[in-house]
């Protein structure tokens, strides 16, 4: 079969694929693998209980049944959310929302695909924007989601070195371009991989650069505020009209529903609905049958903040507690200021080998991480740096299987170092 250039640019290697390929294999390959690789949540009891006790509320229910299974929604998304969400964001956060400022996706990856071929690529008069993203590492879902080439540029970060061999990134905002060229600035708050949840300022100054720029800034919450409210220090939501944010009830417990929330101005939000109507016809109606109650009551912001929360802060605390327990203090190895989400960033400066030869080595070894060099979207030189750090998902297993792999990545880089 003879394939498009689109075809060819969405069959090939991508950094997300060889993600979910290295997890479908290790799962199948009947080894006992431990997945510390992936950006699957935690399995939390009290929210599964949640859930199971609405889907059987939902089952006894033919109207509710007939309604989720039997109609599409509008292409902007299903009504009774997009008016629960408008009331929560309007009470809850002070945001200046109307239903027609919210749109539904089949989950945040397809909103991104949207937003960032919306707003970057080629133009019908010849010229190209790129999608500038204020520092690098960054979401490696993002690096293959422009149908053309190059969508991507991003500037390096500032690492500050912190005590308890702990560091942060941060924007260094004069390597930061933004211009003609620029189609939008986009930033995860927190970040996927390293946890970084960038400062009030930082999205203030991002705000006022976007605005003078005349581009929007997309805010990437899937982890964060109001839920499922994975934010481990102080940050205040943030929304203007030149601010794009994406939500999503993945990591609240619900990725199998695929839902994802945009909220925007107007223009943006019809945009996104007659896109997601060529591409998807509808959304689908499973999210919102489940949490359109929980979302209209508040309900949703305290569970997030009593139950979802605190759950990935008690693995949060096991998993570094047991990292410097394991680690050979002999090793150069620091962690990114854990802030926001549910992974651990390392670094291990002038480490021998490649972070994916370390991958390779752990895969060998029955624990799968991820090589931070996916993470660097849109960085064009061969920064050292990028090949010095892995991504741990501390979420999936359970504290005995986080322990054992930890212990086994202790091993293996005390290896690369010491032999």
């Amino acid at each position: 079969m003879k394939l498009s250039s689109f075809g060819q640019k969405f069959s090939g290697d991508a950094g997300i694929t060889v993600l979910m390929d290295d997890i479908t294999n290790a799962l199948s390959s009947g080894r006992d693998m431990i997945m510390m690789g992936g950006g699957n949540p935690a399995n939390i009891p009290e929210i599964e209980a949640i859930m199971q006790q609405r889907l059987q509320k939902l089952a006894n229910d033919p109207v509710a049944v007939r309604q989720l299974l039997g109609s599409y929604d509008p292409a902007q998304g299903n009504a009774a959310l997009i008016d629960a969400l408008a009331k929560l964001f309007s009470k809850k956060l002070g945001w200046p929302v109307t239903r027609h400022n919210i749109a539904l996706t089949n989950g945040s990856q397809s909103a991104f695909f949207m937003l960032f071929n919306m707003l970057a690529g080629e133009f019908e008069d010849g010229s190209t924007k790129q999608i500038q993203l204020p520092m690098a590492p960054e979401y490696i879902g993002y690096a293959d989601a422009g149908i053309g080439s190059s969508l991507f540029t991003a500037a390096h970060p500032h690492i500050e070195e912190l005590e308890q061999r702990q560091f942060k990134y941060r924007v260094k905002f004069d390597d930061l371009h933004v211009g003609p060229n620029t189609g939008a600035i986009c930033v995860s708050r927190p970040t996927n991989p390293t946890g970084n949840v960038i400062t009030d300022d930082e999205v203030e100054q991002l705000d006022a650069l976007a605005k003078t720029n005349k581009v929007p800034l997309i805010i990437d919450g899937a982890y964060g505020i109001p839920f499922p409210g994975l934010i481990y220090t102080p940050a205040t939501p943030f929304w203007n009209d030149n601010t794009i944010v994406c939500l999503s009830l993945s990591k609240f417990g619900l990725p199998g529903a695929r839902t994802g929330i945009v909220v925007a101005n107007e223009e943006t939000i019809q945009t996104i609905a007659d896109i997601n109507a060529i591409i998807n016809l509808a959304s689908g109606s499973f999210g919102a049958a489940l949490t359109t109650d929980l979302i209209a009551s508040g309900e949703i912001i305290d569970l997030s903040q009593k139950v979802v929360r605190p759950a990935y802060e008690a693995q949060l605390a096991f998993a570094q507690n047991t990292l410097h327990e394991v680690m050979d203090p002999a090793i150069p190895y620091a962690m990114h200021k854990p802030e926001g989400a549910m992974f651990l960033w390392l670094w291990f400066k002038d480490m021998p080998i490649t972070s994916q030869e370390l991958y390779e080595r752990l895969k060998a070894q029955g624990v799968v991480v991820v090589s931070g060099h996916n993470f660097f979207v849109g960085i064009t030189d061969d920064w050292q740096h990028q090949h010095e750090c892995i991504r741990i998902n501390y979420a999936a297993q359970t504290p005995e299987r986080i322990a054992k792999g930890l212990r086994v990545i202790a091993q293996q880089v005390r290896k690369a170092y010491l032999g």
